[in-house]
């Protein structure tokens, strides 16, 4: 036992225990002192301050005792009087600490037990932090590891210098191991825990493909050829987006390899999980395009506001069942790998929707400005949808529609006007009638519309308005398990608001209620437009 030991065994003992636990010899050393001192501690008093000593270099222990020195002793155990301290050191003052050698000590067995688990203890909070430290900066990297055991379906990895986790929910489906087996995987997460460090390991991650991707392929680890974008359906199917940044090598090509070789070497790691390589475009609509692969577009409509693209699939040759896919496989990894919802329609139902739009627009008008259907399918086949456009539009633009003359176009846009009056002076009487304040309507950006709205929903103050966040305006989209995206709705669904222009809301919403300042406000955008730009370049 250390504290028995004599000094070269105490050297040696603390250079082997180093090199076993790959931990720094002064932390070993540090620990035996704190044991023999615990032990110490059990002959002379808890209460007294006792401190051991090894010399690194010779072994030779030194036990002393730390008084503090006090005008009024009360616990002579641990302090000192002034008197007493200057007749050991002359320049003594109130608050030092005067230390006395101690004789050494025969420790017994209970004292020597005590203090190997003081030693065991902290050499292995030391193993455990040196675990953390080497682990933590290992996130995002892949790692191998052998088989240790198998626990209620999830797959404990030795990776030599500490052990590793692979949930059930982080293995490929029908994935068996068995102990001794030689075991890939991608690490995630690192924490550090009271039992130690936790190193979670994923192999359905959707970096894990993107790093046995560039282990694979020279061009994508020298930086040439770039993995934009990855989306898998662990076990089934994957697409991963690749851009060149030397347009003489091929990006597709470079990941396939000759004749298949190294997106071969991957699928099989991945237990025969199919991949489809797709060249990334900065155009969204391209990289939709491509993305719903094998099938055809015949045309894309992009909402931007909302992130949503609409994609239009011939009817012939069961392109939309293409572009779907088994279970909807194929359309919900595009929508994964562009980060866009994606709604797919055949030419025929866009046509029949395009018509439900036009004959609702013609109602609107019909029943708006009070004009007859010839009228009412004028505007709406010159692309108005809204009184609100038709207010706003050009008079020179209206009359120049074939049928109409200045006289026409003057008649239109003042009934539209009107109408649009009628509906906010009944907008603001239901505000009223609500309790939204008149404060809130100070807010840039807000209208009456959204004024009634807030009523609704019980947002009726300035700080009722700054309480909220921009997914509580607009709703927000989950997307669980790598299924289809599920949409919350927002208090001002239906009203054509961005978040941007929520945000933009929320914000000068908390100047107003005095939660932030104006100087506040300004360095947040700039700080905003600094990441964007620095994500752009």
């Amino acid at each position: 036992m250390a504290v028995s030991a004599n000094r070269l065994e105490l050297l040696q003992i603390a250079d082997a225990v180093a090199r076993e636990k790959s931990i720094d010899r002064s932390i070993v050393i540090a620990a035996m002192e704190d044991a023999i001192a615990k032990a110490a501690r059990a002959r002379y008093g808890s209460e007294t301050d006792v401190h051991a000593e090894i010399d690194p270099k010779k072994g030779e222990l030194r036990l002393s005792r730390h008084m503090l020195v006090v005008e009024k002793v009360e616990n002579p155990s641990n302090q000192i009087s002034l008197d007493d301290a200057r007749r050991a050191n002359p320049g003594a003052q109130i608050g030092d600490t005067i230390a006395d050698t101690l004789p050494p000590l025969e420790y017994g067995r209970i004292a020597a037990q005590s203090a190997k688990q003081v030693i065991v203890q902290k050499v292995r909070e030391a193993e455990r932090d040196r675990q953390y430290q080497e682990f933590k900066d290992r996130i995002g990297d892949i790692v191998n590891g052998v088989v240790k055991r198998v626990e209620y379906g999830s797959v404990i990895l030795d990776l030599g210098r500490g052990e590793a986790i692979i949930r059930r929910d982080e293995m490929l489906p029908r994935e068996v191991f068995r102990n001794g087996d030689r075991v890939r995987a991608y690490v995630f997460d690192v924490r550090r825990e009271t039992r130690g460090p936790q190193i979670f390991l994923s192999r359905t991650h959707p970096q894990f493909m993107a790093k046995l991707f560039a282990q694979e392929v020279p061009e994508i680890y020298d930086g040439i050829v770039e993995i934009k974008a990855v989306a898998r359906d662990p076990g089934s199917r994957a697409k991963i987006g690749v851009v060149s940044r030397d347009s003489s090598v091929d990006p597709v090509g470079a990941c396939v390899g000759m004749r298949g070789s190294r997106v071969q070497a991957v699928v099989n790691e991945l237990q025969g999980e199919k991949i489809d390589i797709i060249p990334w475009s900065p155009d969204i609509a391209t990289f939709v395009v491509n993305a719903l692969a094998p099938a055809e577009v015949a045309k894309v409509v992009i909402d931007e506001d909302r992130e949503r693209i609409e994609v239009v699939v011939p009817d012939t040759n069961n392109q939309l069942s293409l572009a779907i896919g088994r279970r909807g496989q194929n359309v919900r990894l595009a929508s994964q790998l562009t980060g866009w919802d994606i709604d797919i329609l055949t030419e025929q139902e866009e046509s029949e929707r395009r018509q439900a739009d036009f004959e609702n627009s013609t109602r609107v008008f019909m029943e708006s400005l009070n004009v007859d259907e010839v009228v009412g399918q004028l505007l709406a086949s010159e692309g108005f949808t809204s009184v609100e456009e038709l207010a706003l539009v050009d008079l020179k633009d209206l009359a120049g529609i074939e049928g109409f003359d200045e006289e026409t176009a003057t008649e239109l846009q003042t009934r539209a006007r009107e109408f649009l009056e009628q509906q906010e002076a009944e907008l603001e009487a239901k505000r009223k009638e609500l309790g939204v304040e008149d404060a809130v309507k100070a807010v840039p950006g807000v209208t009456t519309k959204m004024l009634v709205k807030f009523g609704e929903n019980d947002i009726k103050t300035v700080d009722d308005l700054a309480g909220c966040a921009t997914d509580d305006l607009v709703g927000w989209t989950e997307r669980k398990d790598g299924g289809e995206a599920t949409k919350f709705p927002g208090i001002l669904d239906g009203l054509d608001v961005s978040r941007d222009d929520a945000e933009a809301m929320v914000m000068q919403a908390r100047v107003k209620a005095g939660w932030i300042s104006e100087a506040d406000l300004a360095k947040a955008e700039a700080d905003a437009e600094d990441e964007s730009e620095e994500q752009t370049a």
